[in-house]
């Protein structure tokens, strides 16, 4: 932790470990208070909504700035996405593929009508196509990772000297939006049509009660951590084969691929490692880690959101999210939950829609993981979901985002 000219800045070790109190409180405010747990508002989104206001009210008391190194953030996200890997099954893959191809299609379709909407309502404030675009696929589908990648190549070329700050304000809200959304689409899905479970499945993420956990060894809880730092490991191989040949992936995706290659290499054939034990897939401790990993991503990517920087694009800003949440609303209800087959995992699969349509991979996990562990597992959506958002959409924005650009 440290102190410049107004900055409060803490280091990755108290970032993470505000994080975690950020998911404790969370955890507890939606114990306390009913409507956040009966509309599934995932406890990592109350925590950290709850400390970035908090935090944008010391700054407009005292002037204090208060930043966070996210580093041990990222490393998490690698965590989780490597636990969803491990998890998958050419059995559950083969099951995906109708269904992956509908969502993935429509999404594709989706991002179109997501860049329409924003050029749209930022032509009513007069304001250049492009800034419509930031707030299209650039910064809600894309994410704050895309809209930091694309800003300084608008602002360069189209004279958009803020074109930064408006990217940034964009995801920052619409990945709020996103966490509020997906929740109660799957509510209200499941309560109107009394959709179940086809059958009792184990949490993809997360454990069901606190009884689980003394189901969980310190050895099955280390056997799953060294799965995954194998699959990382490899994941990290293919990234520099990837990066090798061209193409340029996150970190997560590749170590995503790997879990599934080495779940269906080892865990299929019954190989047994040196330490004697199984590949720890479907296991609780695997399900419990991502549970903590995703959890506590989402609080620190949250908590340290500076909201005061976001006052002066307010204005176009709303418009163009009040917009592109309708609209993505209508797409889930109207669209993906009838053509995921109107039943319980595609309700899931529409909270995690929700995360995608307006804010990014994680937020789509954790609507889902709300769901999932208030209603009941769908194994499904967490194979569906993570490949669609987590991989083929990054590579259709890198393709739409210039089409668009193309035009002005």
């Amino acid at each position: 932790m440290d102190w410049v000219s107004g900055i409060l800045r803490f280091d990755s070790f108290f970032a993470v470990t505000i994080g975690i109190l950020v998911l404790f409180v969370g955890r507890q405010l939606n114990q306390q208070f009913a409507p956040l747990k009966e509309f599934s508002i995932p406890e990592p989104v109350t925590g950290g909504i709850l400390f970035s206001v908090l935090i944008a009210v010391v700054y407009a008391v005292s002037g204090i700035a208060i930043e966070f190194n996210l580093i041990a953030r990222d490393v998490l996200l690698v965590y989780f996405f490597t636990t969803i890997g491990i998890n998958a099954s050419l059995r559950d893959l083969l099951k995906g593929g109708l269904p992956l191809f509908i969502l993935l299609a429509i999404t594709i379709g989706y991002m179109l009508v997501q860049n329409l909407t924003g050029i749209g309502i930022a032509g009513l404030f007069e304001l250049d196509g492009p800034v419509g675009l930031l707030g299209g696929s650039v910064s809600l589908i894309g994410g704050h990772g895309t809209a930091i990648a694309w800003a300084p190549r608008i602002a360069e070329n189209f004279a958009i000297s803020n074109a930064m700050e408006i990217g940034v304000a964009c995801a920052t809200f619409g990945l709020i939006l996103a966490s509020l959304m997906g929740g109660p689409i799957a509510k209200f899905l499941i309560t109107r049509y009394d959709l179940k479970p086809e059958q009792k499945e184990a949490l993809d993420v997360g454990v069901a009660d606190e009884t689980d956990n003394g189901n969980i060894t310190g050895f099955d809880f280390l056997d799953a951590v060294f799965a995954i730092h194998i699959c990382v490991i490899v994941g990290y191989i293919f990234n520099e084969l990837v990066a090798s040949a061209g193409l340029q992936l996150p970190l997560f995706v590749t170590c995503l691929f790997a879990g599934i290659v080495m779940t269906n290499l080892i865990h299929g054939t019954g190989i047994r490692r040196i330490t004697g034990t199984r590949w720890p897939a479907r296991k609780p401790a695997v399900a419990l880690i991502a549970d903590i990993s995703l959890g506590t991503f989402l609080a620190m990517s949250l908590m340290s959101m500076q909201l005061w920087t976001l006052i002066d694009l307010a204005g176009p800003i709303f418009a163009i999210l009040a917009a592109q949440f309708v609209v993505a609303v209508a797409v889930n209800l109207f669209i993906v939950f009838p053509a995921m087959g109107k039943n319980y995992d595609a309700a899931v699969i529409c909270a995690g829609f929700g995360g995608i349509s307006l804010g990014s991979t994680p937020t789509a996990m954790a609507n889902m993981s709300a769901v999932s562990q208030r209603y009941g597992n769908s194994h499904l959506a967490f194979i569906v979901v993570p490949l669609v958002c987590a991989f083929f959409i990054d590579l259709a924005n890198a393709l739409i985002i210039p089409y668009f650009l193309s035009y002005f």
